[in-house]
């Protein structure tokens, strides 16, 4: 099942070091590297100017994405929106041409 994610990262200002702050993207980009070898995430797009993006995920279920999602470095610090998607008879990419 795929869903579109949308994330925006809130690290509170003060709390942590550059050096936290540095560390917890690196895991991040690590862990983000791995969803992508392992076709988790499929497609991700940044929001110029902003610490967010939309993604395309694919998982079992809901509840599969939610555990997928919750163990990320950056989880404590991002508010998550999904939106599961369907099939679309006319989307360009899938139907029948003939």
């Amino acid at each position: 099942m795929e869903f579109l994610v949308h994330t925006q990262v809130n690290i509170p200002h003060g709390l942590y070091t550059q050096a936290e702050i540095d560390e917890i993207y690196s895991k991040e980009a690590e862990r983000g590297r791995e969803l992508g070898d392992a076709g988790i995430i499929k497609r991700l797009w940044r929001i110029p100017g902003r610490r967010a993006n939309y993604g395309l995920w694919e998982a079992a279920d809901a509840t599969e994405l939610h555990k997928i999602l919750a163990a990320l470095p950056i989880y404590p610090f991002i508010d998550v929106e999904v939106i599961p998607t369907a099939a679309h008879p006319s989307d360009p990419l899938t139907r029948d041409r003939a």
